[in-house]
């Protein structure tokens, strides 16, 4: 067993209560590594080590220019390390291989992204109508902001909120998943090595339900990332409203990938494949909702259901697995149910439907690729985030109908469209109510894009020119030029 400590101002430390909980393998059902169990002393430590760091000149008066040098020093030692990470971050949430390797290969450019950003965030000098005064803006960083990240891809979403902020000029507050914690850690050696002052970045492990509501109402908290479940978001939200924080929140999503009678069939089947079995649907963006046009349903569902019975389900370490195990137990209970629950409302079991219990899957928390036909766009299945490897499939006959269907729901976090018309596909992006819009093709992210959801899918944008902004705030100037004092009773 492998015993992890938490990064507070510096250094590494047991959680004041000297309590630590186990961490699971989701293939192998058994537990591998110990966290700290973190209580509210230790998030009262990391929070005044942060404002701290926030204030000493080390962070502080550097330049931009300077913290720029110090985020590719970090994303250069994050590159020689992704390999290693990546093996850490499978091991602890169950995520493929092959996918966890992708992402931390490519997440280096996050850090080499926003520190090209760092020195360009730039003022504005406003021609005001006032004579005798000289106006200018400038943009500053928040203070302490607290990210909270969830257990699905640890690294890469806690990368969305720490390089924005970082190049800001913030310092940071990190809580991760308690299911995921241990990727976390090791990624915290790499910004003491790459030279970033103590404090800047701060771990602290433990469990939501414990700590979560302290971080976010703590007074030196000075803003608030979120990404998880939509009603976790609600609670972060009004929590840090009472302080008056603003928040980023990136939540749920319930996906529609919406496949019409011109789409290339072989591309949309795969596409919408990748959208919900990918990560073993996992992921917030998930195509949950296949929308298919009644003129070719028969034909799409034959070649779905076909090509979903060839995914190779197991080890998630092996580069040939291409589904592998739900993260945690509970998660493992809640798709079940979900499964369950489509049975009771009509839905027809075309694929799966059960755990997955052959020998490639071990001991580990799998459930197979299932796929549910004869759906109803207002059945629970086709409306409720259910985070795991099932699919409705949703027969539309027109534009009109497939719009109303899409929106129909309580997220907007993303869609997918599948046609080759350029009309239909300008349309469908202009009309559907979702953050990200993909035409012919799902699942694509990059550091360059903004990343954010409409309605219940969550506030502001992650990745991107968009996600500097959300880690400043503007300051106006007022400088008197004239040499004359007007009457000081009237506004100048």
């Amino acid at each position: 067993m492998k015993s992890y400590r938490m990064l507070i101002g510096g250094e590494w430390v047991d959680a004041a209560s000297g309590q630590s909980f186990e961490t699971e393998n989701p293939f192998t059902g058994t537990a591998w590594a110990t966290i700290p169990r973190a209580g509210t002393e230790d998030v009262d430590r990391a929070a005044q080590a942060a404002r701290k760091a926030f204030e000493d000149p080390a962070w502080g008066q550097i330049s931009a220019t300077a913290r720029g040098a110090l985020l590719r020093r970090f994303a250069d030692l994050l590159a020689e390390n992704a390999d290693r990470l990546a093996d850490i971050e499978t091991r602890d949430n169950g995520k493929l291989i092959a996918e966890m390797r992708g992402q931390l290969r490519y997440m280096p450019q996050w850090y080499h992204y926003f520190a090209g950003l760092a020195d360009k965030v730039e003022g504005r000098v406003i021609p005001i109508d006032k004579p005798g005064v000289f106006n200018f803006t400038r943009e500053e960083p928040l203070g302490v902001v607290a990210a909270i990240t969830p257990w699905n891809s640890p690294l890469m979403l806690a990368t969305w909120k720490l390089a924005p902020a970082l190049a800001a000029g913030n310092t940071v507050l990190w809580k991760p998943s308690e299911f995921s914690s241990a990727s976390a850690l090791e990624f915290g050696r790499l910004f003491e090595e790459s030279g970033f002052p103590p404090g800047v970045v701060n771990i602290v492990t433990g469990f939501g339900n414990e700590i979560g509501s302290h971080i976010v109402s703590h007074p030196q908290v000075d803003k608030v990332a979120f990404t998880g479940g939509d009603a976790t978001g609600q609670s972060v939200y009004e929590l840090a409203a009472k302080s008056i924080k603003p928040v980023t929140l990136e939540l749920g999503g319930k996906s529609a990938n919406i496949v019409f009678e011109d789409a290339v069939l072989d591309d949309a089947v795969k596409g919408v494949v990748s959208g919900i079995f990918a990560a073993s649907g996992q992921t917030c963006i998930a195509g949950s909702r296949a929308l298919v046009h009644r003129s070719i349903y028969p034909a799409f569902v034959e070649a779905l259901v076909a090509f979903a019975k060839t995914a190779r389900i197991g080890d998630p370490s092996r580069d040939d697995t291409q589904v592998g195990p739900i993260t945690t137990r509970p998660q493992l209970a809640k798709v079940l149910g979900y499964i369950d629950i489509a049975k009771a409302e009509g839905a027809t079991l075309a694929l799966g439907g059960k755990r997955a219990t052959e020998a490639a899957c071990g001991d580990g928390w799998f459930v197979e690729p299932t796929i549910f036909t004869d759906v109803s766009p207002d059945m629970r299945i086709a409306q409720e985030e259910v985070f795991g490897p099932v699919l409705a499939v949703i027969p539309f006959d027109n534009d009109e109908e497939a719009i109303a269907i899409a929106n129909g729901t309580i997220y907007g976090l993303a869609a997918g469209v599948w046609t080759q018309s350029i009309a239909r596909a300008l349309t469908m992006s202009q009309r559907l109510r979702a953050g990200t819009v993909w035409v012919n093709t799902y699942r694509a992210v990059s550091y360059m894009s903004p990343f954010g959801g409409f309605k219940r899918s969550g506030i502001g944008r992650e990745s991107g020119l968009s996600a500097i902004r959300e880690y400043l705030q503007e300051k106006s100037v007022w400088i008197d030029i004239s040499g004359n004092v007007p009457n000081p009773f009237v506004q100048r």
